[in-house]
């Protein structure tokens, strides 16, 4: 296959952009792996602070090897749009890959892919993780439609999002794709290794709630399912909640007191740099996503990696990459069979066959697979418009 240009624009280092900004570095390794000359272009500001629920956007962790990243869009300056736009245009990629999250960015990143689009050479493509928001905001609708006008394909993560999608432009082509396997912070350690690392006592079992702290994520529900009797009786099992808060802590630290929770918790409500990420999973026994909605999420292909079984809530497409029973537990977003769950875990014999299963079933969630269909999209938008 001859080399391809490629262009991914969306959060990388130098931001704090949490599993997106993995995700896109991920994928340019990927698309370098197949040879192809690849960049991304970032952003110098991503949020204004109003928007930015975090302690800071921006990383202390060096930069990623062998990637080349430039920083060029302000979110909220229509000067480094255009830029940015005329930057990319220039260089005349095969394919411009943009990542869309959230309708704040609708009108830079739709500007930026209009310029790119005048050239009549690139196929701009959208990687679509929410088309409609987890939190609504006025113009959400008219920025979602400025900028899933300007791209010629779209690809989906969850079948949720694509239904969404198919709502605002039902003639492109889209195609849905399972999130590719977390595969990038560093190789299985041992229990014992983990909990050293993180000074834990390795005496305990452990859970896991991992990522941004924010209401759609459930915190709330997984702590109410800590206070259930059965759980309380398990006297050698914590919660470890791990993942800065991207609203006010207060309601949750007044939850943990009201049910007495203290001893059942271990709080790390930092920001986990990428090198810390491996410990918290080789600690836990079990992964919990105790999400009220969802679309996908990249805390599943991370548990995946790691071998470690996991109890999903069934909202979004969360239990499209979770089969019940076999690689883990999907239950109502309620805290009753959240703990349910917990407790069929630890009181039956089911975690060998979780872990054998998870094994086999991570292997559809290849990288390799992933830009080869990407390169297929490409290939028939390119077609279509010719």
């Amino acid at each position: 296959m001859a080399k391809r240009r490629i262009v991914i624009v969306g959060p990388a280092h130098p931001l704090r952009g949490g599993g997106m900004a993995t995700f896109n570095e991920r994928l340019a390794q990927a698309f370098q792996e197949n040879g192809d000359e690849v960049e991304i272009v970032t952003f110098s500001l991503q949020y204004p602070s109003f928007l930015f629920p975090g302690k800071s956007q921006y990383s202390d962790e060096p930069a990623p090897e062998g990637l080349r990243i430039k920083v060029l869009i302000n979110s909220v300056n229509p000067l480094s749009w255009f830029k940015t736009g005329n930057y990319i245009r220039k260089q005349k990629p095969d394919i411009v890959i943009f990542r869309y999250w959230l309708p704040f960015m609708g009108p830079a990143l739709g500007t930026i892919a209009r310029i790119i689009k005048k050239s009549k050479y690139s196929r701009i493509l959208a990687i679509t993780d929410n088309v409609v928001p987890h939190e609504k905001r006025p113009g959400d609708v008219p920025f979602t439609k400025y900028f899933l006008s300007s791209c010629h394909g779209f690809i989906t993560m969850s079948r949720s999002v694509q239904e969404d999608l198919q709502r605002f432009e039902p003639t492109k082509p889209n195609l849905y794709l399972a999130h590719p396997l977390y595969d990038n912070f560093g190789g299985i350690t041992s229990k014992a290794e983990a909990c050293a690392a993180l000074n834990l006592d390795p005496t305990y079992n452990y859970l896991l709630f991992f990522g941004f702290i924010r209401a759609y994520k459930g915190l709330d529900l997984l702590l109410k399912a800590m206070a259930e009797p059965g759980i309380k009786a398990l006297k050698n099992v914590k919660l470890i909640v791990a993942g800065e808060f991207y609203e006010d802590a207060a309601p949750y630290h007044e939850l943990i007191e009201k049910l007495d929770l203290q001893g059942q918790l271990i709080l790390r409500t930092d920001f986990i740099p990428n090198a810390e990420v491996r410990h918290y999973f080789c600690a836990a026994d079990l992964i919990v996503q105790p999400y009220k909605h969802a679309t996908q999420s990249g805390v599943t292909q991370v548990a995946y990696h790691f071998n470690k079984p996991m109890v999903v809530t069934n909202v979004g497409g969360l239990a499209e990459l979770v089969p019940d029973g076999e690689v883990g537990y999907v239950v109502a977003p309620e805290p009753q069979p959240i703990a349910a769950a917990i407790l069929d875990f630890y009181n039956s014999d089911i975690v060998r066959k979780l872990e054998q299963n998870i094994k086999l079933h991570k292997q559809r969630f290849s990288w390799a697979s992933f830009t080869q269909n990407i390169y297929r999209l490409a290939d028939s938008v390119l077609l279509r418009r010719m």
